[in-house]
């Protein structure tokens, strides 16, 4: 049997830790490498990976103004850090928006949908729920932590109509307005208190009427927002935009 001297048997054990060290740095490297990798996607692009269609895409039509990409909006602060050019939906959400447009364009020629919110990551659901969390506005906003809302899986729509100068249609209130007069289930009662009306009625009507007839639910309190499923099919048969 071969003989191993002391210093083979130090030199070996060095150098087994020398190639843990070195594995392990090769880890930390390439791991930092994905995400950096990861990080630098623009929400576009995460957006297309995630299956999402940009719905302009289907019918240019479909007018987009993201709310929540600039501070004028009911949290007061910028909640779309990064840019994000188009309308993201997924695929049958994207399909029934055009859908919408289409019978908005039969009904009223050179009326179009303006989109204010579609898909939305849980990275910005997280942000909007903080800076609204332990107000009264916190009941308004889908807590992340019980997973989110249809928004965040390209299941719903926040949206409402431009003539053909792309003035907005007076509805009432603005899109976002937390209060009474967003209901639609008490619009009569809202227009003859005198909170809105009766024209702003009838353009919240011909809103629901497209949205509608291309397969989406309205919200009660909140006469801009649209789904297209419910939420425990949206967590049993669609992707979380979890980034």
């Amino acid at each position: 049997m071969q003989r191993v001297s002391v210093d083979e048997i130090i030199m070996t054990y060095i150098n087994m830790r020398r190639a843990r060290r070195a594995w392990r740095l090769f880890l930390v490297v390439t791991g930092l490498a994905v995400s950096v990798s990861a990080s630098s996607k623009t929400l576009d692009e995460l957006f297309r990976e995630s299956g999402m269609v940009d719905a302009t895409t289907l019918d240019q039509r479909i007018a987009v103004e993201l709310l929540y990409a600039c501070d004028d909006n009911f949290t007061g602060v910028v909640l779309y850090t990064d840019s994000v050019n188009g309308c993201y939906l997924h695929p049958k959400a994207a399909q029934a928006l055009a859908r919408a447009q289409a019978e908005l364009s039969r009904i009223r020629p050179g009326f179009r949908l303006l989109v204010t919110d579609a898909a939305r990551p849980m990275s910005v659901q997280r942000r909007m729920y903080q800076s609204v969390r332990g107000t009264g506005k916190a009941r308004y906003v889908a807590n992340p932590a019980r997973g989110g809302g249809l928004h965040n899986f390209g299941m719903a729509v926040d949206l409402t109509i431009i003539d053909s100068s792309g003035a907005q249609l007076p509805m009432g209130t603005p899109v976002d307005h937390l209060g009474p007069e967003a209901n639609i289930d008490r619009e009569a009662q809202l227009v003859r208190q005198g909170r809105i009306t009766a024209e702003e009625r009838e353009n919240r009507q011909l809103l629901r009427r497209v949205m509608v007839a291309a397969g989406w639910r309205p919200l009660r309190t909140e006469w801009w927002h649209f789904d297209l499923t419910t939420r425990s099919n949206a967590r049993r048969y669609y992707r979380l935009l979890d980034f």
